[in-house]
């Protein structure tokens, strides 16, 4: 009975990594092969991601009405995700896109700044702060270029997400085999 059950466990779990594994180094072959189609489709993402978690904020809001007396603080980012989803549905992919290289420009902007203030710091402690003064000032040229460039920004973008997609799912496809082999091993010990 606990040998079916780790057995039904095992496959799976191994299909469940080769299957995921496969299917993200798909994306990022597909990503590297079109990528113009590729931008439309974190587009979609996007706008889609924004619409239903901004559905499922609002419904968790009505559900902690009863216990939580500051309630309307997620039904408020539910309404704000929500309508910003439709209106990216509505214009798409534009809003998507623009939201995307503004945010990636203000992340790189407050990384920068937070570095910058954390050199200060270092530096009137008396502690080594070239490097994070280095990454502070490289961190905020990097949201200079982001928001002059959205094109670029884009495709740096799909090449990051390309290139995780691509290293992930080798590594899941190392771990659905290094599990084949473990099974193996474990059949063996047990003869």
């Amino acid at each position: 009975m606990a040998s079916d059950l780790i057995r039904a466990a095992y496959r799976r779990t191994w299909w469940a990594l080769l299957i995921r594994g496969v299917l993200a180094i798909a994306i990022g072959v597909f990503i590297f092969w079109r990528p113009l189609a590729s931008i439309g489709a974190f587009a979609l993402v996007i706008a889609l991601w924004a619409l239903f978690g901004g559905i499922v904020q609002i419904v968790h809001a009505f559900e902690l009405r009863p216990i939580y007396a500051h309630w309307w603080v997620p039904l408020l980012s539910g309404l704000v995700s929500a309508a910003f989803g439709v209106a990216a549905l509505f214009y798409y992919p534009g809003l998507s896109l623009v939201f995307v290289v503004a945010w990636t420009g203000l992340w790189f902007f407050l990384t920068g700044g937070f570095a910058l203030y954390a050199a200060v710091l270092e530096r009137g402690l008396g502690l080594s702060w070239g490097w994070t003064l280095g990454v502070g000032i490289l961190s905020v040229i990097l949201g200079m270029l982001a928001v002059v460039s959205p094109p670029a920004t884009l495709a740096a973008i799909m090449v990051l997400i390309a290139s995780f997609a691509l290293a992930s799912g080798a590594l899941l496809l190392i771990g659905a085999f290094k599990l084949r082999s473990a099974k193996q091993d474990v059949a063996e010990a047990l003869r």
